[in-house]
């Protein structure tokens, strides 16, 4: 196999793969994030029915309060940009978009007809003003299932294949999962959620990005013979 032949690293591919359509991914994750906030919000602050407050149990116990997570906790906003920024073309866009809504609007739907809030803790907040702030900003409703552990997840498994489309190592792919896990933990870390409600958003998450993937992976196969994908 000559030189030119070979094929390119795979921190070289997504660095090719990320000006592609940047108009399109910079406005559309802006435009999507902020609608999704607008509705996030509009359900919290607005229940239709009874708050239900969800149960503390003993992995809630044994994963204490701890502020340091809330780095982690906000990171997710750049996790869940990583990758539509590794998508080629405006068709994976649109897919990925679409699964991601679908995800989102079942979390949604589940907050309107059935709203839910985490125990209030023994902390005095005064005390961590960092968090204080979140607890001001992102009130401790609409919790069942978590969305943020659902996106993670969701991000999670979508970043996991297009780095391994890439040829990625283990070691970023292991980086990939810790970055994940951490997200998952700093819900629990910030007392954000309580352990039923990451369940939840990991079945959730986890369900949507297997079919999404599934549905991609037949688009492909198709592709490969109509029109390829990259």
């Amino acid at each position: 196999m000559t030189t030119s032949s070979r094929p390119k690293p795979w921190y070289r591919q997504a660095v090719a793969v990320i000006p592609k359509n940047l108009p399109l991914k910079g406005f559309g994750t802006t435009l999507y994030i902020g609608v999704f906030f607008a509705a996030y919000f509009y359900l919290l602050k607005n229940p239709a029915y009874p708050i239900t407050v969800m149960p503390f149990t003993w992995l809630d116990r044994l994963i204490g309060f701890q502020p340091l997570a809330m780095p982690l906790y906000i990171s997710l906003w750049v996790y869940v940009s990583v990758p539509p920024a590794l998508l080629a073309t405006r068709r994976e866009l649109y897919a990925y978009a679409q699964a991601m809504t679908a995800t989102c609007v079942a979390a949604l739907t589940i907050f309107y007809f059935w709203p839910t809030a985490v125990p209030p803790g023994d902390i005095d907040w005064a005390l961590y003003p960092g968090v204080g702030f979140l607890k001001s900003m992102d009130a401790s409703g609409n919790a069942f299932p978590s969305l943020h552990v659902a996106t993670a997840v969701f991000s999670g498994v979508w970043l996991h294949h297009l780095l391994r489309r890439f040829g990625g190592p283990q070691w970023v792919l292991m980086l990939n999962w810790m970055w994940c896990i951490g997200i998952i933990y700093s819900t629990l870390a910030t007392r954000q959620h309580v352990a039923v409600d990451m369940w939840g958003g990991l079945v959730l998450g986890a369900l949507a990005a297997s079919l999404s993937l599934r549905r991609r992976m037949q688009t492909e196969v198709v592709g490969a013979v109509r029109l390829p994908i990259i």
